[in-house]
């Protein structure tokens, strides 16, 4: 910060960011950063449709990729549906560019390629969703999202805001080992400070200006603040064993919380993610298959939790993270008090 905390222009710490991800990260070659998830996402779809000359793009229900007015979209009635705003002031021309479908549905991504062929410039998709409930997929179903893609000329988007260098310093691409052709970053790579960025090949990132006709550009987008602080966050998470111990504490929270007896929910998780959903299923994979109903256990988990000491997110949608901070003593703290609530 006494070097100067923004000034319009590239500094050497970008370079030594993009550097300390690209070169340990088999799946990009170019990165751009910008100040949010939702600015990378908003400029992963603009390349998109620039790179394909396509407009429609297709997301999933349940996930969740930042406020800009095209993916304010919740779905419809039908199997394949432009969807209904989820906001107001969001125009519904730019609803109508956007199809919104259920997650771990074949048919329906199928049937929207075939009625709407030669359209869709891009499938943009949590491929851990993470923002309602924890929505594990299978690779399978991941898969067949990357050779559809393929098979139209479509572009798969990663948007791994969340789920980057949380599983894993690939993220769920690693994790799956699954190539999308752009991957959205935020969060982590600013360690704490405001950040996001989109990567790809070079060339797909050699559509953006000044190589290309793709524009984007932002004032504070990179500033030395926010990459300091990214290098020291993710030299941390180079060092040996960084992930395996995350994973490690996360297993032992979950083996304890699932323990407790008479209890009436399920834990699901990956890496160092996790959901207590209040349900019987052993599996949970789209958004319609959440119990709106079983909130109310949560809400009368919440408070008393919070006074014991015990933060988790604000809503039962919302999963909870382990970080290298948390000792053996915040796990065992949490699984007691849990276990003294459930009584």
């Amino acid at each position: 910060m006494r070097n100067g905390t923004s000034f319009g222009a590239p500094t050497r710490l970008e370079n030594e960011l993009a550097e300390l991800i690209v070169s340990n990260n088999p799946f990009i070659e170019k990165i751009r950063f910008v100040s949010s998830g939702t600015e990378a996402v908003m400029s992963a779809i603009r390349l998109a449709r620039g790179f394909t000359g396509r407009n429609k793009i297709l997301k999933f229900e349940g996930c969740y990729h930042g406020h800009s007015d095209s993916l304010l979209v919740k779905a419809g009635s039908g199997l394949v549906t432009f969807g209904n705003t989820s906001s107001a002031g969001v125009p519904e021309s730019f609803v109508n560019e956007t199809i919104v479908v259920s997650l771990n549905n074949k048919k329906a991504v199928e049937e929207a390629f075939a009625q709407f062929n030669n359209q869709i410039a891009c499938i943009i998709i949590e491929p851990i969703p993470a923002n309602n409930g924890l929505l594990l997929q299978d690779k399978e179903y991941l898969q067949f999202l990357r050779d559809i893609c393929a098979k139209n000329g479509t572009l798969l988007i990663f948007d791994e805001v969340i789920s980057g260098f949380r599983v894993g310093f690939t993220g769920a691409a690693g994790h799956y080992n699954i190539k999308p052709d752009i991957i959205t970053y935020g969060k982590i790579i600013g360690g704490g400070f405001p950040v996001g960025c989109y990567a790809s090949s070079k060339e797909i990132m050699s559509n953006i200006s000044p190589e290309g006709g793709v524009y984007q550009a932002g004032t504070l987008s990179g500033n030395p603040v926010a990459m300091s602080a990214g290098i020291a966050q993710l030299t941390e998470c180079l060092k040996p064993n960084f992930y395996t111990e995350l994973e490690r504490k996360t297993n032992k929270l979950v083996a304890g919380l699932s323990e407790i007896k008479k209890n009436n929910f399920k834990l699901f998780s990956i890496g160092s993610i996790f959901w207590i959903a209040f349900t019987d299923k052993t599996k949970i994979q789209s958004a319609e298959e959440i119990d709106g109903e079983s909130m109310k256990y949560f809400r009368d988990l919440y408070h008393p939790l919070l006074e014991k000491g015990v933060y988790l997110g604000p809503s039962g949608y919302e999963v909870g993270f382990m970080s290298e901070a948390h000792t053996e003593e915040d796990i065992d703290r949490t699984v007691a008090a849990f276990g003294e609530l459930m009584k």
